[in-house]
């Protein structure tokens, strides 16, 4: 059976790309289950207003899902555990670098490795001692939590990930993994007890998630998540990265760019069917 989700930030009110990637799931569950999740990790910017606008777009749209719907901030010891269970096996830890010390590192570098959202960690805590990274957690330093995926690299077979190869989600390609893409990820910090890596790959787990249907931007996530889901022993379920809605200018739909939301054009008398036509979904 397919179970699929649809898992928005608490942020900002939803838009028409959010729109396409719920329907987008909706619908590859046909016949399965399709959850519904609040990642509302950011407790500084997510709002109790934005959680209920969620639910209304939704159903304005004609979807429903499967309950319960389960919020990231009731989560905390499910990620704790798993922090606990990698920190078990020594594959984490703790980084004192601010982000200024970081950029200055890099720009060190006369070639700074590369990933997907810029310039790699250069590794500069991986590095301490035992006695140096003890006597800065006694001091009380303000540090997150990083995975050493150098050691992680060693007790991983080699890995892949089933991406669906066309719309129909019924072909799948296997895609091998790379798991040095995203160099040493945040795992955790002070104000934030999981990342958005560590948290989707156990609330996936959790919520029995078996088709991950997302856009094409967070495809080399898919690459660190599996890495994850090895080493944490957590089911692998499939992919279908679908395209993304962009705007006027080819930029994608952002509430960080003021996007006009569902709630806006809704109170603009735009009826679910014309947004359904302009997504080119059934």
């Amino acid at each position: 059976m397919i179970v699929t989700r649809f898992a928005p930030s608490p942020t900002g009110y939803l838009h028409l790309g959010h729109a396409f990637a719920a329907i987008t799931a909706h619908e590859a569950a046909r016949g399965g289950i399709f959850r519904l999740r609040i990642e509302d990790l950011d407790r500084a910017r997510a709002r109790e207003e934005f959680v209920q606008g969620i639910f209304d777009d939704l159903r304005w749209l004609g979807l429903d899902w499967c309950e319960p719907v389960i919020r990231q901030s009731d989560r905390f010891d499910n990620y704790r555990a798993a922090l606990s269970q990698l920190e078990a096996g020594e594959l984490v830890y703790p980084c004192f670098c601010t982000r200024a010390e970081i950029s200055a590192e890099i720009a060190r570098a006369a070639e700074a490795p590369q990933g997907p959202d810029g310039p790699l960690y250069p590794g500069t805590c991986r590095r301490l001692s035992r006695a140096e990274r003890r006597a800065l957690l006694n001091s009380g330093a303000p540090h997150a939590l990083r995975l050493d995926c150098g050691k992680a690299v060693e007790r991983l077979p080699n890995l892949w990930f089933e991406e669906a190869s066309d719309d129909s989600n019924t072909d799948y390609d296997k895609v091998p993994v790379e798991p040095l893409l995203s160099g040493d990820i945040v795992l955790a910090r002070k104000d934030m007890p999981a990342s958005y890596h560590l948290a989707v790959v156990i609330d996936d787990a959790d919520q029995g998630i078996t088709l991950v249907t997302r856009g094409r931007d967070l495809l080399p996530a898919t690459h660190v998540q599996r890495v994850l889901q090895s080493l944490l022993d957590l089911p692998r379920p499939r992919y279908a990265h679908h395209h993304v809605i962009m705007d006027e200018s080819g930029c994608k739909l952002s509430k960080r760019t003021a996007a006009k939301s569902l709630r806006a054009l809704r109170a603009e008398g735009v009826q679910p069917r014309e947004i359904r036509a302009r997504l080119s979904v059934p």
